[in-house]
């Protein structure tokens, strides 16, 4: 049993994809407070704040699991959570026709053992139609998502390629955290 320490449906639809016992409930972090305009150290920053926010709210009576994500412009801009739909409009247009890299940092840590991980997946995504963005933005399912991206939604039919694990731009590198889950249950 682990605390997935995230309110991300997704990171949670992932995690029993994989048949991982987990509780669900995140720590007060504010990820506003980050300045880096550099995505990898971003994510790195904020998932590592949640885990010592975790850590102070929680303790480590469970392991704890905490994530963020980002997505990066061609040009490594941060494309953050759109703050309205003429936001989601700009970041969704920077994407179309483009490739973006979908960025996940995910720490672990129980009374044993500490894994931290940065993983990147990229999209090569043809031109977006005009019609289709408006309707996608008019349905607001874009709303908390980063980048305004859902690589398993909207923008899945205009994928042309992908370097990367699935559950990266999902949020969660299960693949990746899979090992040390299996060490960690040793050691409880």
């Amino acid at each position: 049993m682990i605390c997935l320490c995230s309110s991300s449906e997704s990171r949670a639809l992932l995690l029993r994809n994989f048949g991982i016992d987990f509780v669900q409930k995140s720590p007060d972090y504010d990820e506003e407070q980050i300045t880096t305009p550099i995505a990898k150290n971003f994510v790195y920053t904020a998932s590592k704040g949640k885990l010592e926010a975790a850590i102070r709210e929680f303790g480590l009576e469970i392991p704890l699991l905490c994530a963020d994500t980002v997505i990066a412009a061609s040009d490594g801009t941060i494309l953050r959570k759109a703050k309205n739909v003429e936001d989601a409009r700009r970041i969704l247009n920077i994407q179309s026709g483009s490739t973006i890299s979908i960025i996940s940092s995910v720490h672990y840590k129980s009374k044993t053992l500490a894994f931290s991980d940065i993983s990147a997946t990229h999209y090569h995504f043809a031109p977006f139609e005009e019609d289709d963005l408006e309707d996608y933005l008019e349905s607001g399912l874009w709303q908390g998502k980063a980048g305004g991206c859902m690589v398993e939604g909207f923008c899945q039919k205009y994928i042309k390629s992908v370097d990367g694990f699935e559950s990266t731009a999902m949020g969660l590198q299960v693949e990746s955290l899979l090992p040390w889950l299996k060490i960690g249950s040793k050691n409880v």
